[in-house]
């Protein structure tokens, strides 16, 4: 994990290559139908300027999940990631694609925890080289394989593995069924697929506007394509040729404990998960000014703070209210 505020963005841009990273980002967000066209291109836009506060703020595992009583944030995730493993029978001498594998955490977890050979399908240069260092320093780099493509059209034959999953990553495809038809045809005959996806809820209300506004401020700070209902998800993953196994929302049946999206609204008195609740990001966010002016960090790490800050209260809120969950859970089987 990146320890310090003045770590932060230090293997990234320099000088006002964040501010016009920044700049390209929002051009790119306001031109809906370039967007989706070159939608690698603003992937890689927006990865590439918050990949580190990421990483600080959250650790090297992208994702949310249920937490019980008592149960620590880190070990709430590898149970998340180690349930993934289990619903899809990963074992020695297997091989899965983890689609969108980020920095890797969950790809060298799952891979300590199962014995299955994981290879890490992802598009962002700087992620994936990150994630191959910490998979070799963790020991487990004969476990551990990459492929520097979209997961929408990946460079690896038909048919070349047992098992697929992804991690609150295939929300970033601008076309779900060509996303899960990607995996399908990735898939042996029998191979299952295991997806974490992000979806509004029922509760969603799409004539209230604190609904909608709620909505596109996680898309606008997440650089995500429009957040899909279940029954969306679940058509798509029919029409992509798999079986649907099972399909339910993890968040709304989680026992009484923890809530997942508490990390981004509590109050921070947790010291560690300051980072991550709103007191730490605004703390966060000030000290970022404070560098930003004394040339410590680049000029535009501010409005990439705000930018994340923007996303976290909206995704707390809505998490809050129900409208919207990040675990969205199906498994799904290629017929013989």
């Amino acid at each position: 994990m990146v320890s310090k505020l003045s770590d932060i963005l230090k293997d990234g841009k320099a000088g006002g290559g964040v501010a016009a990273g920044v700049a390209d980002y929002q051009r790119r967000h306001a031109d809906a139908e370039g967007r989706e066209a070159d939608y690698r291109g603003y992937q890689n836009a927006y990865y590439d300027l918050v990949t580190d506060f990421y990483e600080y703020g959250w650790g090297r595992s992208f994702h949310f999940a249920p937490r019980a009583a008592g149960e620590s944030f880190a070990a709430s995730l590898a149970r998340h990631e180690h349930y993934i493993a289990h619903r899809l029978g990963l074992g020695p001498g297997m091989t899965a694609a983890d689609l969108g594998c980020g920095v890797g955490g969950p790809l060298i977890e799952i891979a300590r925890f199962s014995g299955a050979r994981i290879v890490g399908v992802n598009n962002n240069a700087l992620q994936l080289d990150r994630a191959a260092k910490r998979a070799e320093a963790a020991g487990l780099g004969h476990l551990a394989g990459w492929l520097e493509c979209d997961f929408m059209t990946v460079d690896a034959p038909d048919a070349s593995f047992d098992a697929a999953y992804s991690i609150e990553a295939t929300i970033c495809a601008p076309d779900k069924v060509k996303v899960y038809g990607e995996a399908f045809r990735l898939l042996r005959p029998g191979g299952r697929l295991a997806v974490y996806e992000y979806c509004m809820t029922d509760r969603f209300d799409a004539a209230d506007p604190g609904h909608r506004r709620l909505k596109a401020e996680i898309e606008y700070g997440g650089a995500l394509p429009e957040i899909a209902r279940p029954h969306e998800v679940d058509d798509a993953v029919r029409r992509a040729g798999f079986a649907l196994t099972e399909a339910r929302d993890l968040a709304a049946e989680a026992p009484p404990g923890i809530p997942w999206y508490e990390p981004l609204g509590g109050s921070g008195l947790s010291f560690a998960r300051l980072r991550s609740s709103a007191a730490g990001r605004r703390l966060t966010r000030n000290a970022l000014w404070l560098l930003e002016r004394a040339r410590v960090v680049p000029r535009g790490t501010t409005d990439v703070s705000g930018l994340l800050n923007l996303a976290g209260a909206a995704i707390a809120e809505a998490g809050r209210l129900g409208i919207f969950t990040p675990m969205y859970f199906f498994l799904a089987r290629k017929p013989e």
